[in-house]
């Protein structure tokens, strides 16, 4: 899957996400609650718990890693909790102590997106600061959406409904878009089961990082490429603050521009082979 389609689908699982918090929500009523910020916390909560599911599992069904799709699954709706927790009572605080109005509700989400933004940076592989940035825009959107929503559609749950799937479509659209835009180095697979998919390498290119691997196993390497021919652990990129290096980890070996190679540094638009599987290096600077 591209770059750019990433987006798509993590616009597509954010809005599932809006869609079945606001039925959790819905059915689960909370109204024996009569403390409104209180109410609001365990609201919040819900719907950050399935956004954040959501979306976290987002980036492991695009790769077919069910690791990914497990850790950064239960993570991010853990943040979620936390975040919509924070999130939605102080968008209310903001709305009716300050008068803050519709923004005032909208930054409420802004810190929602913020936190999803966090988690998604911390169990991707993306720079954090990008992932929050994304989660932040697009909570800041989101939450104007979901509030327009409300005031536009006479239904009041049709109104909380629309805006859920809204502000779940913008936090995920915006942490992927954010992530695609400013990204330094990434692999383009070009041939085998993930033609077309595209792995982001930023967060593994400072110097002294942690370097990650490339192979077929979820439970060995970080980038998996579903290959028989390829060993779970096939090669190791390790970054300087600059460039990759490449490093061969196994029998088979590793190939780039037709080459069989040991250890080597990477550079723009060089192509890797691994198995049956061909994938191309692209590095903006």
């Amino acid at each position: 899957m591209s770059r750019r389609m990433r987006s798509y689908f993590y616009a597509v699982l954010g809005a599932i996400g809006g869609l079945i918090g606001w039925q959790v929500s819905d059915r689960l009523g909370l109204s024996f609650i009569t403390n409104l910020y209180l109410s609001e916390v365990l609201v919040g909560a819900l719907v950050g718990l399935v956004i954040g599911l959501f979306i976290g599992l987002t980036e492991g069904l695009l790769t077919q890693n069910p690791v990914q799709v497990l850790k950064s699954g239960l993570f991010c709706a853990l943040l979620g909790v936390i975040a919509g927790g924070i999130g939605l009572p102080l968008g209310e605080f903001l709305f009716q102590a300050v008068g803050a109005g519709i923004l005032g509700r909208a930054l409420g989400w802004a810190v929602f997106g913020l936190l999803i933004g966090l988690a998604e940076g911390i169990v991707g592989k993306t720079q954090v600061w990008k992932g929050m940035l994304g989660g932040f825009l697009g909570g800041a959107l989101g939450g104007i959406l979901l509030e327009s929503a409300h005031n536009w559609l006479a239904d009041p749950l049709a109104g909380k409904a629309a805006g859920l799937v809204l502000l779940g479509a913008s936090v995920g659209a915006f942490i992927s878009l954010i992530s695609v835009l400013l990204a330094r180095a990434w692999l383009e697979v070009t041939s085998g089961k993930l033609k077309g998919t595209e792995f982001i390498l930023d967060k593994f290119m400072r110097a002294g990082g942690p370097a990650v691997a490339i192979g077929s196993s979820p439970l060995k390497s970080e980038i998996v490429l579903p290959d028989p021919d390829i060993a779970p652990q096939h090669a190791m990129l390790t970054g300087d603050g600059t460039q990759f290096s490449i490093k061969d980890m196994s029998l088979a070996g590793t190939y780039i521009n037709g080459k069989k190679i040991q250890t080597t540094h990477l550079s723009n638009g060089q192509k890797i082979k691994m198995g049956n599987t061909e994938m191309i290096y692209h590095e903006k600077r």
